[in-house]
């Protein structure tokens, strides 16, 4: 759905009372003559033609492109001044058609003078599409949800006895406006109007007093707004300068204290005032700031002004320029002043002007900037507030201190993820589709994003779950991707095992002493945090089910369970953090065994088993073989906690581990396992460890038959006996 307000028709009575005069003399410097000269005044026509053409002017120099506005004159017939062709839509078209115009007709005794002939033609003219509107539909044809929104405005300029013929006025344009709406649905050359502006205003003589009301902007009918203003005929110029403000959303700006020389002496300067429009955004960009905008009403007319001083004028070099929040074109309301003449050749000769606004806690700022570029001249809103370009200064430096440890590389890979390339549009391709998806995907990404390193724990230990932080970005995981994420967070909960201190900044108020448990609780709360803003598909909740878990299973630092029953894991989660830890902390013991150990070393101080896991430990130097044959080792353990029984079986050929009952959960809140005061995860890794500390027997033992003494020099004999003479070994026994 596209809406289109781009349009305004001029309506202007062209009957013989506009020909009268306004009755506002004009104020000549004549040479004092004998002959005395008559005052003169305006015609109603001259006036509604100078307001409407100034009224055109302001739009046209605010909107080069966009803004359409037609004149229709009416009589005893409808006269087209202009069409919707960017051609016509100029000053010079205008004025040239309105001088073929010419002055209203001397009273006569004709009757079909009527300013309807002119209404009809300006609700036909809103009907027909303009150049742009015939792009949008030829664009857009072959899709079924588009539809165009064609609005317009009407501003009607003529004069009326009463209300009542006001009313009048209203109900013909209200059915004539329901007419052209029935002709265009079975026309091709027409489209509907979906809603019109009525703007009616009411011209009278200066020495007369009409019986016309104003009123407020209602609604007529869901199509039709109108709005009835009442004038003379010398302020209708000011009364079109009120209404154009709302109608193209504008807003009014008085520079003071603009210095400028007398014609009379150019050794002398005085200070004037200068009054411009542009967009309304270049005030409201200023709202909720301490900044005070000093509305005023102005002079003269019905609307307020924002007045600003003139500071220092600058030159538009690129190393004064300075970031703004809005930039708007300007044009002068009087551009035949002198002051605003010599404003707009000061600006255009690329000198730039700032403007000072008073603030709230005292004081003045500058706040606005008036600028030339490409010779049209703009006013922009300058940032007042703390510039995102500078640092924030720091809490325990005070103000002005400098923050350094933002993450930059972190930001700059955020914007290399989420960079947009322009598309160009097709027809089956939605408007702002890959626009939208963007958006959501730069919304969830960033839901949770530290902007100092000092502000957060997991971005300093990134190198511990760099595949989980990359991986969960993604909307969906695979199954390979899951697990590789949980064999992150099981190399986390390593970490937190064996109580290593994590390598961090100055984390100021966020950690209490640096303290290991502390650096842990805000890492898994951290990692939690992301990955569930992220996503929410099953591998996601699996995900962030394992890392509770983890959590669960390491306390924080108080002795308490950081999650209660209610955010246990699934048994699916357990089981594939066990296997996990076995396997991954198995290889790791024998590695470190294999090459740090002697057999005179002493077993390993976590590779002991007590009671719990059942498993007998490795042959010392001089100890025997406790039941084991082959090097194999067998452990079970059985637990059960809160409704759900685990149960464990190691052997040489890996780990195996079922759970049964209904609930899954692992202890279930307890912080032991068993009556050893150990977590599963615990036996488990206990249990790993002592089957890779086992060495093989030595041969003797594993040839020496079941029962029988084993030799273990039984080869030096015999060499001493081939030898003739040698000295007899002593034999010696080893059990």
């Amino acid at each position: 759905m596209n809406e289109i307000n781009h349009k305004t028709v001029f309506v202007l009575d062209h009957t013989p009372y506009f020909g009268i005069s306004c009755e506002s003399p004009i104020d000549c410097d004549f040479i004092k003559s004998k002959v005395a000269v008559p005052p003169i005044s305006k015609s109603l026509w001259t006036c509604a033609v100078e307001a409407s053409v100034e009224y055109c002017r302001i739009a046209y120099d605010l909107f080069p492109v966009g803004k359409l506005i037609r004149f229709v004159v009416s009589d005893t017939a409808a006269h087209i001044v202009n069409t919707w062709n960017t051609n016509t839509q100029s000053l010079t078209h205008i004025l040239n058609a309105m001088s073929m115009v010419g002055v209203p007709p001397r009273q006569t005794q004709a009757s079909d003078y009527s300013v309807i002939h002119g209404l009809r033609a300006a609700i036909e003219a809103l009907a027909e599409p303009t150049e742009f509107q015939k792009e949008q539909l030829a664009v857009h044809a072959k899709s079924d949800c588009f539809k165009l929104i064609n609005r317009g405005r009407v501003i009607c300029i003529t004069s009326a006895r009463d209300d009542a013929s006001m009313k009048s006025l209203e109900d013909i344009f209200r059915t004539v406006l329901v007419q052209q709406n029935a002709i265009s649905a079975g026309h091709k050359e027409y489209i509907n109007i979906d809603q019109c502006h009525l703007v009616i205003i009411n011209l009278y003589p200066a020495n007369m007093e009409s019986m016309v009301s104003n009123r407020a902007l209602i609604e007529i009918s869901p199509i039709l707004l109108s709005e009835i203003h009442s004038n003379k005929a010398n302020t209708i110029s000011n009364k079109l300068t009120h209404l154009i403000l709302p109608h193209f959303d504008l807003a009014s700006t008085t520079v003071t204290g603009i210095p400028m020389k007398e014609e009379q002496n150019a050794s002398s300067s005085a200070n004037y005032d200068v009054e411009i429009f542009h967009g309304r955004t270049a005030h409201s960009v200023f709202l909720g700031t301490e900044l005070v905008l000093p509305h005023s009403l102005k002079d003269g007319s019905d609307y307020d002004t924002v007045t600003l001083k003139w500071c220092t004028p600058r030159s538009c070099g690129s190393s004064e320029m300075q970031p703004c929040l809005a930039q708007c074109r300007v044009t002068p309301v009087d551009v035949t002043s002198r002051p605003s003449s010599c404003l707009i050749n000061f600006l255009l000769s690329g000198r730039s002007v700032l403007l000072e606004m008073p603030k709230k806690s005292g004081g003045k700022i500058t706040s606005h900037l008036l600028s030339a570029h490409g010779g049209e001249i703009f006013i922009h809103s300058l940032n007042t507030a703390r510039s995102c370009l500078e640092d924030p200064p720091s809490i325990s430096e005070g103000g002005g201190g400098r923050v350094t440890d933002y993450r930059i590389k972190d930001f700059g890979a955020l914007m290399q993820q989420h960079r947009l390339v322009p598309l160009k549009p097709l027809p089956e391709r939605q408007p702002d589709e890959h626009l939208q998806k963007m958006r959501g995907k730069l919304a969830r990404n960033s839901r949770y994003w530290p902007l100092t390193l000092g502000r957060t724990v997991l971005y300093n230990v990134r190198h511990f779950v760099e595949p989980l932080l990359l991986l969960t970005q993604k909307p969906e995981l695979s199954e390979e991707e899951k697990m590789l994420c949980l064999k992150s967070i099981y190399n986390l909960s390593q970490l937190e095992e064996r109580q290593e201190v994590l390598a961090l900044p100055n984390m100021g108020h966020r950690l209490k002493g640096n303290k290991k448990e502390e650096q842990y609780r805000l890492l898994w709360s951290e990692l939690e945090t992301i990955v569930n803003c992220n996503g929410a598909s099953p591998a996601h909740k699996a995900i962030v089910g394992c890392i509770r878990e983890c959590r669960r299973m390491y306390p924080s630092a108080d002795g308490s369970d950081p999650y209660d029953k209610t955010h246990g894991g699934t048994a699916e989660v357990g089981v594939v953090v066990a296997a996990a830890a076995a396997a991954a902390d198995a290889h790791r013991a024998s590695v470190i065994r294999a090459t740090t150990d002697s057999p005179m070393s002493p077993p390993h101080s976590m590779g002991g088993s007590t009671g719990t896991a059942g498993a007998s430990g490795g042959a010392t130097a001089g100890g025997g073989s406790s039941g084991a044959t082959g090097g194999g080792t067998g452990a079970d353990a059985t637990s059960s906690s809160s409704g759900t029984s685990v149960t464990l079986a190691v052997g040489s050929g890996g780990v195996s581990v079922g759970l049964l009952g209904a609930r899954g959960t692992m202890g279930s809140g307890k912080k032991g396992f068993g009556s050893g005061g150990r977590s599963l995860l615990d036996v488990l890794a206990s249990t790993e460890r002592a089957i890779s500390q086992k060495r093989i027997d030595f041969s003797g033992r594993l040839c020496t038959p079941s029962g029988q003494v084993a030799k273990l020099y039984s080869h030096v004999g015999a060499k001493d006996a081939d030898g003739g003479g040698g000295a007899q070994g002593r034999p010696a026994d080893v059990k």
